[in-house]
């Protein structure tokens, strides 16, 4: 990449509950004025860490959006949700699950059909928005460790490490009797949602992320 631009950056930002990482972008866009993108998406219930990407920065998504993620998830016990969290139909089962261990290692996952992937040229969301259903691709993702923090009042709580394109509440899923009702990304990659707000460098995200470095030069 050539000589960067003095916006280009990258910004670390702490998304709240109830709005897209496409809402984010936008935001950003206005309040700075310049080119702006996400390396990873966060579901609108979702909140915690996204990487926005600000000017000629967005060059280097490629090399952002596969790092690992880390996640501290809530699993709601006794319930199902049609889209395995809270924005879903919510239906209460009353059984617990037998066991509260997740899943670790290679995990084969089916894409949800709320889901930004595409299929037949459009993101399955937007055909789930019409109520359409299509048989949606099922890929294997890494989990690395999956922990049980505690559990209690019908709730279990986790953090969660795994690797770019998993979904948590898909994960939590698998537990059967269960959805994901809190779900917060902690960290991706370096990154820590503590240092939100911060503006990084291309230099200092080089520092961090051997492979951008590689880009820079």
């Amino acid at each position: 990449m050539a000589a960067e631009a003095s916006d280009a950056a990258l910004l670390l930002y702490d998304k709240p509950a109830g709005v897209t990482s496409h809402d984010v972008i936008e935001v950003v866009r206005r309040e700075r004025g310049v080119k702006a993108g996400h390396a990873g998406t966060l579901d609108p219930f979702a909140t915690g860490l996204l990487l926005v990407m600000l000017g000629r920065a967005t060059r280097l998504q490629r090399f952002l959006v596969g790092l690992p993620k880390t996640y501290l998830a809530t699993a709601r016990l006794g319930w199902r949700s049609s889209t395995g969290d809270p924005d879903g139909e919510l239906t209460e089962t009353g059984a617990a699950p037998a066991s509260l261990d997740l899943p670790t290692g290679t995990v084969r996952q089916r894409v949800p059909m709320t889901s930004a992937v595409r299929v037949g040229g459009e993101r399955l969301y937007k055909k789930a928005h019409r109520g359409e259903t299509v048989e949606t691709p099922v890929r294997d993702v890494e989990v690395h460790r999956a922990e049980l923090l505690a559990a209690g009042d019908g709730l279990a709580h986790y953090e969660i490490e795994c690797a770019a394109g998993t979904y948590v509440r898909t994960l939590i899923e698998t537990l059967g009797d269960a959805y994901c009702s809190d779900l917060r990304r902690t960290a991706v990659g370096p990154f820590r949602v503590e240092e939100a707000g911060r503006t990084l460098s291309l230099e200092r995200v080089g520092e961090l992320v051997p492979a951008v470095a590689e880009a820079l030069r």
